[in-house]
Parts: C-alpha cells; sequence; structure tokens
C-alpha cells in the first residue's frame, strides 16, 4: 500500500503544474498518467512550439455555461506569472500576433520546464500507470493502479478532454464526475474544422489550399461571435484560425456569415471601377480578392462574368458585394475530435469552488483544466486556464491543514 497526500491523475499541462507547486509547497505528490509519455498536448501544440499563454487572456476569452466561474482563477495566476517562470527558466520566446507568445524553439522546453518544477517539488510520477478505480469518503481516497493500491487525501483530475485520441485523450475525468454525482455539460468538439455537405461544397473543393483574411460570425443577439481571422478552404469545407475559433460558438443547423473583404466597402469599390475600368468583371474582381476565389464565386454568375464592370448595373454590382460581404453557409458537421484542438463542456463548474477547483459533492477531490466546463478561445488561452486552474488548486490544497496529515498507512 502506497501513501501520500495528493494524487494527480493526468500528466499533461494542469496535471504537471499543479503537481510541482503543490510539492514544492510541502505536499507529498504522486502524480499517475496511463501514456507511455508526458505532455503530449503541450508537444504538439503551436506547430511545434506551444503557444504557452496568451498576453491578454481574460474571463471574456473563454466560453463555460457558468461564464464568471474563471474568473477567479485567472485573476489570482495571470499570463505575467506564467511568462515570469518562463524566464526563470531561460526559455526564449516570441509574440505573435494578438498576444500569442510561443518557445522560440521548441515546445520541449516547457514540458522540461515543467518536469523541472516537478522534481523540485520531489512529486512521484508513475507513468506508464492506469487508474482502475477510485474510492472516496469525506477527504480519504483509495485508488487502484497498475502500479499497486495508493490512499491519499487529495485526488486531482487533471486528464483534459476527448479531443485528440491518438496521443491518449479518454473519458476518465468525466466519469470519474459521474461516479461522485457531478452533472456534465454536454461535451462537444472545439477549436475544430467545419465540414459541409458534398454536394453543397463541390464548387469550392478546387479552392483547397487556399487562405484569406475575413470577418466570420455566428449567432444572433448576446450570442452572436465575430472574429476577424484567416479562413482556409479544404477538400471537405473550412478551416483556418477564423474557422477554429468560430467552431466554439458555432450550434448545429445554424448559419455562419462571411465577410470576404472586412473593413472594406466594395459596393462603393465595385462602383467606382464601373466608372473608371474597363477591365471585365472577373478580372476586376481578382484585383480584390484571390483570383481563384474571384472564379469560383462568378461560376454562378455567368452573365456578368464576362462583362465589362462599366455594362453592368448599379443593382447587379451592389447585389454581388452584398453577398461577397454577407455570404451566409451552413454547416453539417465538423472534423470532430480527430482534429479538435479542445473539447467544450465537461464537469458542471456550478458543482465546483472557483477559489479551489474541489468538489462540491465530494470534499478532497478536485477538477482541474481541460476537464471541467472552461474553453478558451484559440491562441493560447486554454493554456492560461491550465496553469491558473491547477495554481488555485495547487494553493488550496497546501493551504488546508488536513491535506497535509498522514494518511494512516504503510508504503
Amino acid at each position: 500500500m502506497h501513501s501520500y497526500d495528493v494524487v494527480v491523475i493526468g500528466a499533461g499541462a494542469a496535471g504537471l503544474f499543479c503537481a510541482g507547486i503543490a510539492g514544492q509547497r510541502g505536499a507529498r505528490v504522486l502524480l499517475v498518467d496511463h501514456a507511455a509519455k508526458v505532455a503530449e498536448k503541450i508537444r504538439i501544440s503551436g506547430g511545434g512550439r506551444c503557444n504557452f499563454t496568451n498576453r491578454d487572456a481574460g474571463p471574456a476569452n473563454f466560453l463555460s455555461e457558468n461564464p464568471n466561474f474563471c474568473r477567479s482563477a485567472l485573476a489570482r495566476y495571470t499570463p505575467q506569472d506564467f511568462i515570469g517562470l518562463v524566464q526563470r527558466h531561460r526559455i526564449a520566446w516570441h509574440e505573435k500576433h494578438k498576444g500569442q507568445l510561443f518557445c522560440d524553439d521548441s515546445a520541449e522546453d516547457i514540458i522540461a520546464m515543467l518536469l523541472r518544477e516537478c522534481e523540485q517539488g520531489q512529486v512521484t510520477r508513475w507513468q506508464p500507470c492506469a487508474v482502475d478505480a477510485v474510492r472516496g469518503d469525506a477527504g480519504r481516497f483509495e485508488l487502484d493502479t497498475t502500479n499497486g493500491t495508493v490512499r491519499c487525501r487529495r485526488v486531482v483530475i487533471a486528464t483534459g478532454g476527448l479531443s485528440i485520441p491518438k496521443i491518449g485523450a479518454t473519458d476518465f475525468g468525466y466519469r470519474i464526475a459521474k461516479q461522485f454525482g457531478h452533472k456534465l455539460i454536454d461535451t462537444r468538439p472545439a477549436l475544430v474544422p467545419l465540414t459541409f455537405a458534398a454536394a453543397d461544397w463541390a464548387p469550392f473543393v478546387e479552392l483547397a489550399g487556399l487562405s484569406l483574411p475575413v470577418a466570420i460570425s455566428t449567432g444572433a443577439g448576446k450570442a452572436r461571435a465575430r472574429f476577424v481571422e484567416d479562413l482556409l478552404f479544404t477538400h471537405r469545407g473550412l478551416s483556418g484560425p477564423g474557422v477554429l475559433q468560430i467552431s466554439s460558438f458555432w450550434k448545429h443547423g445554424t448559419p455562419l456569415q462571411l465577410d470576404l473583404a472586412p473593413d472594406r466597402e466594395l459596393a462603393a469599390e465595385f462602383l467606382h471601377a464601373k466608372a473608371s475600368s474597363r477591365k471585365q468583371l472577373g478580372n476586376e474582381l481578382a484585383t480584390l480578392l484571390p483570383a481563384r476565389l474571384a472564379a469560383a464565386w462568378l461560376q454562378a454568375r455567368p452573365d456578368l462574368s464576362d462583362r465589362p464592370v462599366a455594362d453592368l448595373k448599379d443593382r447587379d454590382l451592389q447585389q454581388l458585394a452584398a453577398g461577397l460581404q454577407g455570404w451566409q453557409l451552413t454547416p453539417d458537421g465538423t472534423e470532430g475530435y480527430r482534429k479538435a484542438e479542445v473539447t467544450a463542456g465537461g464537469v458542471d463548474t456550478r458543482e465546483l469552488s472557483s477559489q479551489t477547483l474541489e468538489s462540491r459533492r465530494m470534499p478532497g477531490l478536485h477538477f482541474i483544466g481541460e476537464v471541467v466546463d472552461v474553453t478558451g478561445w484559440l491562441g493560447g488561452y486554454n493554456f492560461q486556464w491550465a496553469w491558473a486552474s491547477a495554481a488555485a488548486c495547487a494553493t488550496a490544497l497546501t493551504d488546508s491543514r488536513d491535506s497535509l496529515q498522514p494518511v494512516e498507512s504503510g508504503h
């Protein structure tokens, strides 16, 4: 029988960070993960350079059925706090656009940093090691693992969501939540490419690989979301940063609105061209949009495309501009968890403490990171939630006197 103060299940971003902090604050910590490799999601993130936070991360950048829940943790552990840790470990980094911070060299630098933090906290790590069962009663837990039975005062579930199953994603965290009576917010793929019915998408298949900046929106009223980012055409639909962003807000059966020339007045530009140009409309449009996209768009209007823009009616030009800047199209689905960067939904945060991430149903049981119903935008926000929720939890674990009292058992 093994005995620890805290067992953290899941050696990803949130789990590693929580274990390291708790260990350095005096807790005897065991970190367990069923996968052979540590922190695979960090390793593949940001094109292998890990978009480890966003300088501007705040509560407005997160989705949840309980939107105020994330405020406390995000306020107490900020992007600047994590930047400070990265700098102390002498990891070179740079900012891309919109506050996104990346390693200069490799995501491996962040993994190595987190492992060093765990070493400094004398954290024991069992990997690969599966947890077969968790039993708990009022702050006393017993876990059956492939390395034997473990007793502890506190259990932290940091097992992530369902996205990218090929690197080990499972529903373990959700099963444990349900076992102890927690409600789950329905899970769905988020930050994921969108797909269209083959017949609807046939005119655009040849555009696969084409990218351009767009304004993309969905929803209405308070539920409306809008982003100005790059869009990428694929053989099956749409991807790119703008589409990944909007996918978290998109609901099945609802349309997207695309403005293919954001911050421009196409109607006015067309009318100006009518007065000053002898080009055919297709050639004129190709000066405003990528030529392949202009050609594909005009396939449906052959009556316009091969005529000089000067010969067209104002009404036709205005309708064309309205279509390009208000293109409505309805996806039929997503590329699923296989391509999703994160999982939306998860453990209902109304049954957790926003201060400690502790269950209101089972004292001593905590949920952090992606397994809970907090989902960030694309651009480093989900990592910041991992760091912030882990720090809030680890601090609570070690501030609580009973969590550091010995459990009655031998090692």
